[in-house]
């Protein structure tokens, strides 16, 4: 191979580290009721999706984490498939958790539809993952994508969404880390469980 050629694939190879990294589940997903919040409700609503992040999304980050700096997992991105039961199961308590002091506390209903969709992508993907690693990368991206585009203009919120979800799908292919399919799949399973929870909750 030229050198040319090494180099165009070595760029290419740390542009997807770059998506990869950028569009971290984590990072969108702390930022989705955020960013729903505060279309919704302005200030007030971006705070309480601020709290509800810190709980549900903050607490299996540092889970994650503290797994990492152990050895026990090899990344925040958790590629061993095999070593995702214990961060699935923390996110899913800190969804739950967090899901009914968002209700008592009374919560705006579009933090807590977030939450809602937050929780159903996490229980049926985290299912999905046990047999068979589909993304959750692309369906975290999908899922705030539709969340958004049901309270902003959708034609130009959908194509955006949907310019993100294939410039992920690409890195986590790139990087060796998940097949074509996989991406497709959670993508399509973030998509419609976001579409599908937030419209019946908002």
């Amino acid at each position: 191979m030229a050198d040319a050629d090494v180099a165009g694939e070595n760029k290419q190879g740390g542009v997807a580290w770059a998506v990869t990294n950028v569009f971290a589940p984590q990072y969108v997903a702390f930022l989705a009721p955020v960013l729903t919040g505060g279309v919704a409700d302005g200030l007030t609503g971006a705070l309480w999706g601020l709290g509800a992040a810190a709980v549900c999304v903050g607490v299996p980050a540092a889970v994650i984490g503290i797994g990492v700096r152990r050895g026990r997992l090899d990344s925040m991105h958790v590629v061993d498939r095999t070593s995702r039961k214990g961060p699935l199961l923390s996110g899913l308590a800190a969804l739950v958790l967090g899901l009914a002091v968002l209700v008592v506390a009374g919560a705006p209903s579009v933090v807590k539809a977030t939450v809602a969709v937050m929780l159903a992508c996490v229980a049926v993907m985290g299912a999905v993952t046990i047999r068979w690693k589909i993304s959750f990368h692309t369906g975290v991206v999908a899922g705030t994508a539709i969340m958004l585009a049901h309270l902003l203009p959708p034609a130009p919120t959908l194509i955006i969404g949907a310019a993100i979800t294939a410039l992920v799908s690409w890195a986590r292919v790139r990087v060796s880390h998940h097949t074509p399919a996989q991406t497709i799949a959670g993508a399509t399973t973030g998509a419609t469980l976001a579409w599908a929870v937030f419209t019946l909750l908002t």
